[in-house]
């Protein structure tokens, strides 16, 4: 009887021991969604080539030593199922636990608009997550992803997905409420700290751009979106930045600051592309874009072996472990909106004067001047009306509005290539060991051959081709 008494407690003892009382039975929804923030803007502003090689492709930066991804080498880093895993297993996986963390917690009665407020920064952020994977990759896993029951997961038409987040987006923007005194997550964002108003806006101003996307593929679908998201409110300052708020101490620090710095590695300079081409205008962006060599800004050769004390390196601002992470701004909106009143939109003013504002914001912030952007733009190559007049090429606006904003997206690498592919401006020319031609998209992960092999064998035929010169549905010149 004593010995039976003994097992018995020995059992439950060793039970016991497999509790671990230090964690959470359930991580918070807000946790989950400062987690998940955190990823997406690490992976879209880092310069670790295992993760983000866009910098390379639209030829701001070229590496020194090792230069596989300036010359389009993505398999052997498996770069592209990098990307996957980022975005959808770290990124969308979290923000849609979030989702449902958030929602089934219950909060007394004055909470619930800040609940709901919260509910749709998720959704936007999800909506923004979504809409990148798209324009990386094309047609991608969606109606049935992110269920963990289902092993293989059907790809979706990629205009068919895109279409269906600008509905998911009209629809968060109509259920924000931007004047509940309660705000949404406070510090938990590090964005915008809670601040419902900005997510308003930078919702719109998402929308905006995602209009502008389908204007060659949909045109009537994209000048109603645009002009909805115009009506409704679009960035109007650089005060309205979508910028990430780093720390100063790892591993909460700027991703570009570990590679640069922190890593001790010295595997990236400027390209000539950028350097001659912001020298030959004086642009008053060089002092932070760029150190200076011996006097003067000094690009090295894309895609080639370069000594790396022979050229220019990145910005001194871009070393610092808190330089924010900046996923959209006011610069990009102002851009799109000379955009859309070229392609007739009405959206208000004339395309040189929000030109004109795009360039005074990047300008400003980068630490310019508004007389520095007065001197900028009376340049002849640079005012818009002259730029137009000596363009040769079929559609000169796209030449001046795209050379100008690849100038303004320089830290922002994903966001400048999905440009560089929408306008084809500037010419840029693959490096001299290119194994292929300038990347359109990224190819599936070749994981996804084996694990997927139907969805992946109807996707790429779908699209064309799983090939990095596979021209995705929007970008149709």
């Amino acid at each position: 009887m004593i010995f039976t008494v003994l097992i018995n407690f020995s059992c439950t003892d060793l039970e016991d021991l497999n509790v671990n009382v230090k964690d959470p039975a359930q991580v918070p929804g807000e946790s989950l969604f400062t987690s998940a923030q955190k990823q997406l803007l690490d992976q879209m502003v880092r310069a670790n080539v295992n993760f983000n090689v866009f910098r390379l492709y639209v030829q701001y930066w070229t590496e020194v030593t090792y230069t596989d991804e300036s010359n389009y080498e993505i398999v052997d880093r498996t770069i592209p199922e990098q990307v996957w895993d980022e975005l959808y297993k770290d990124a969308l996986k979290d923000f849609n636990e979030a989702d449902k963390v958030i929602r089934e917690t219950e909060v007394f009665d004055h909470l619930v608009i800040q609940k709901n407020n919260k509910l749709q920064i998720v959704e936007i952020m999800s909506v923004y997550t979504w809409s990148v994977l798209v324009e990386t990759f094309g047609d991608i896993p969606y109606s049935q992803a992110l269920d963990i029951n289902t092993l293989s997961p059907q790809y979706d038409d990629g205009l068919t997905i895109y279409r269906d987040l600008i509905s998911r987006l009209n629809a968060a923007i109509l259920l924000l409420d931007v004047n509940n005194e309660y705000g949404s997550f406070g510090s938990e964002d590090n964005i915008y700290q809670g601040d419902v108003a900005k997510w308003y806006t930078f919702a719109n101003s998402l929308k905006l751009r995602m209009g502008m996307l389908l204007a060659d593929v949909d045109p009537t679908l994209s000048q109603t979106t645009v002009e909805e998201a115009v009506t409704a409110g679009v960035m109007t300052s650089n005060i309205d930045n979508a910028l990430f708020m780093y720390s100063a101490v790892q591993p909460n620090t700027n991703p570009v600051y570990v590679d640069l710095v922190a890593s001790g590695r010295k595997d990236f300079i400027p390209v000539n592309t950028i350097v001659d081409l912001m020298n030959t205008l004086n642009d008053p962006r060089r002092s932070d874009y760029f150190t200076l060599h011996e006097g003067e800004y000094v690009g090295g050769e894309n895609g080639v072996e370069n000594s790396f004390n022979s050229y220019s390196h990145a910005g001194d601002r871009m070393h610092q472990p808190t330089f924010e992470g900046d996923i959209f701004d006011y610069a990009e909106v102002e851009f799109l909106l000379a955009e859309a009143v070229e392609r007739g939109y009405a959206v208000g003013g004339t395309a040189q004067s929000h030109y004109d504002a795009a360039i005074g914001a990047s300008i400003e912030f980068w630490s310019g001047t508004p007389a520095e952007t007065a001197t900028y733009l009376a340049q002849p190559d640079v005012n818009y009306l002259t730029a137009l007049a000596t363009s040769t090429a079929s559609e000169p606006w796209k030449e001046v509005i795209g050379t100008q904003k690849w100038l303004a997206l320089y830290n922002r690498g994903v966001e400048a290539w999905t440009e560089w592919r929408k306008f084809d401006f500037p010419v840029l020319v693959p490096p001299p060991d290119a194994v292929s031609v300038t990347p359109l998209r990224l190819t599936y992960p070749i994981i996804e051959q084996t694990l997927n092999a139907s969805g992946w064998s109807a996707a790429s035929a779908a699209i064309g081709g799983d090939d990095v010169g596979t021209h995705l549905f929007w970008d149709v010149n």
